[in-house]
């Protein structure tokens, strides 16, 4: 489902270019969860916002099913995100003037896979049936994680990529939450490429990779 080849990624940098990815690969088949670990700035998060689309490589070449993301435009990308590949950032993203129900229901309706059953379940499989109708600014910051889990979920994406999705909870609350997330990729036949800092969280996926100083190892 997902092949990214001998990705290099740089950026400027007071003492010149500063190269976050050197030469990575990586494969994933459907269904498939990755784990991705490393230290802080060790461009986790950058090979995640690669595969997104939501920037490009300086070289390598990144493909999901029949498209290579790094050949398309920014509409190209943006198409598939809203259809194919969901997005978990740490920053949550939600939308501040929906309430609950109708941000858990965004990305669904934009794919135009709404499914009222569907987002129904998993807010109650994510405790949030009784925060519905709040808004994200009444919401704890586990509580907007668990609404951008739900929201990414809700629309059955092919591929899920998590940023830290369990980043803003604690230790009892992240295993309950990352089975929870399992369990939807699992139902829904997507695969997950998930960043973490946890080897704990990341023993719970199918396979971990290790990134530092931009190189990757098994």
């Amino acid at each position: 489902m997902l092949q990214v080849e001998k990705l290099t990624k740089t950026y400027p940098s007071e003492d010149g270019q500063q190269t976050v990815l050197r030469n990575v690969s990586l494969a994933l088949a459907a269904g498939e969860s990755l784990a991705l670990t490393g230290e802080s700035g060790s461009g986790k998060s950058t090979l995640l916002t690669l595969v997104a689309g939501l920037d490009q490589p300086d070289q390598g070449a990144i493909r999901f099913q029949n498209h290579d993301l790094t050949q398309m435009d920014d509409a190209g990308r943006a198409d598939l995100r809203r259809g194919e590949i969901g997005v978990i950032f740490q920053q949550f993203n939600l939308i501040p003037s929906l309430d609950v129900a109708a941000n858990i229901a965004f990305h669904a309706r934009l794919a135009e896979r709404a499914d009222a059953a569907w987002c129904a379940a998993l807010a109650t499989r994510l405790g949030l049936e009784a925060h519905l109708a709040r808004y994200p600014e009444q919401l704890s910051g586990g509580q907007q994680q668990r609404v951008a889990i739900a929201r990414t979920l809700a629309a059955r994406p092919k591929l899920v990529l998590a940023d830290e999705p369990t980043g803003n909870l604690d230790e009892d609350s992240s295993d309950t939450v990352l089975d929870l997330l399992m369990s939807g990729v699992r139902e829904t036949g997507a695969a997950l490429l998930m960043v973490t800092h946890s080897l704990r969280q990341a023993d719970k996926l199918d396979r971990r990779l290790h990134l530092s100083h931009g190189q990757v190892s098994g």
